[in-house]
């Protein structure tokens, strides 16, 4: 009898071969003869559409050769970030330690024979902890950080260790299982050859590099942190403080709006430390954040006026902005909001509407 991990294997190669029949492995637009015979099978044809292209992921990625293992120590290891790490390095036959906070006193001991040294902690205690721990690093030894601010940490880094200095920025929160198509900031400090062992594991699991230099990324993080963590904050007080029923509004809810709620759900499951943190990490960060609120006042107050030609003249000239972005974004927020719709049909038990032949694409999941 097979195992598990040889069935997942063979499932995966029919799927791929299916895919391959139909020629659409990444080809969203189907023939209708294609289209029509999706539809017999018995489910809409995204769902074939999502096998397809997770079979092809998941086969895109090849496992990392690991010439040597590595001694790792992961300072505040115990956190979520640390907690990834530390199951990324053991899963791919690495040595790995935690230096939590009350284990100074074996700083020496986890520190001073570590080939990679990983800053996981607090963004507010970051340059205090590097500078903590430089002392007991040898010259040999490879540090790098986490951190979501990258200018005052690397600096920090390159002025405490003479060794190799690596800032990196994994774009994702907590809860995955690896780096599969996961943007991995990496801010180039010193000797960047230390680090291709640890380039080559995220590389290997289908993660995606970004070399910049630390300032590059401490700006767009303006945009991509800070800004985006104020406006979920900014609804979900807006929401609390109007005591609205967020259960029952999610039965008049179209999928974008639960999508919104979900976003801002997950920004207050955390600690409150995590997204301040990033909100009020650098002066740059808080002027952002009140030339939003600003933008927000000055198109409420036009509201508030009924101005409906000022409006439209500024959703024009925004328009054109993102002219140039939309057709991506329909095709991945498309993607999003019908995976959630299968999500939500599976998860209430309620049958998969069987899409008609001719139906097309935009057939509805549920009867």
């Amino acid at each position: 009898m097979k195992t598990l991990q040889q069935l997942d294997h063979d499932l995966i190669q029919l799927l791929n071969q299916r895919a391959a029949l139909l020629g659409k492995a990444y080809d969203s637009s189907l023939p209708a003869e294609t289209s029509q015979h999706l539809a017999q099978t018995g489910l809409p044809e995204f769902v074939w559409e999502s096998l397809a292209t997770c079979c092809a992921a998941a086969t895109t990625v090849a496992p990392a050769a690991l010439s040597s293992p590595k001694q790792i120590t992961i300072i505040g290891g115990a956190g979520q970030m640390g907690r990834f790490f530390t199951r990324q390095f053991a899963a791919a036959g690495h040595s790995v330690r935690q230096l939590r906070r009350h284990d100074w006193e074996k700083a020496d001991q986890y520190l001073s024979d570590a080939d990679l040294v990983l800053v996981s902690v607090p963004m507010q205690q970051t340059v205090e902890v590097i500078q903590r721990a430089s002392p007991y690093l040898s010259p040999t030894s490879a540090i790098a950080d986490v951190n979501s601010l990258k200018a005052p940490v690397v600096k920090a880094m390159l002025e405490h260790h003479p060794g190799p200095v690596l800032g990196m920025h994994p774009m994702f929160g907590p809860g995955l299982s690896s780096f599969l198509a996961q943007n991995v900031v990496v801010c180039p400090g010193r000797d960047l050859r230390a680090f291709k062992w640890l380039l080559d594991l995220i590389r290997s699991q289908g993660g995606k590099l970004l070399v910049c230099a630390p300032e590059e990324h401490d700006r767009m993080m303006v945009t991509v942190q800070a800004i985006r963590h104020f406006s979920a904050f900014g609804l979900g007080v807006f929401l609390a403080e109007a005591g609205i029923d967020l259960d029952r509004s999610l039965d008049f809810s179209s999928a974008p709006y639960r999508l919104q709620l979900n976003l801002v759900s997950r920004l207050f499951a955390q600690d409150a430390a995590l997204p301040l943190d990033l909100m009020l990490s650098s002066p740059d960060h808080r002027q952002a954040i009140c030339t939003l609120a600003d933008t927000y006042s000055r198109l409420a107050q036009l509201i508030v006026q009924e101005d409906q030609a000022t409006l439209e003249q500024a959703f024009e000239s925004t328009k054109q902005v993102f002219q140039m972005h939309v057709p991506q974004a329909h095709q991945e927020s498309q993607h999003i909001v019908q995976s959630l719709s299968v999500h939500l049909a599976a998860n209430s038990k309620m049958p998969l509407a069987l899409p008609k032949a001719g139906e097309g694409p935009r057939a509805k999941l549920l009867r």
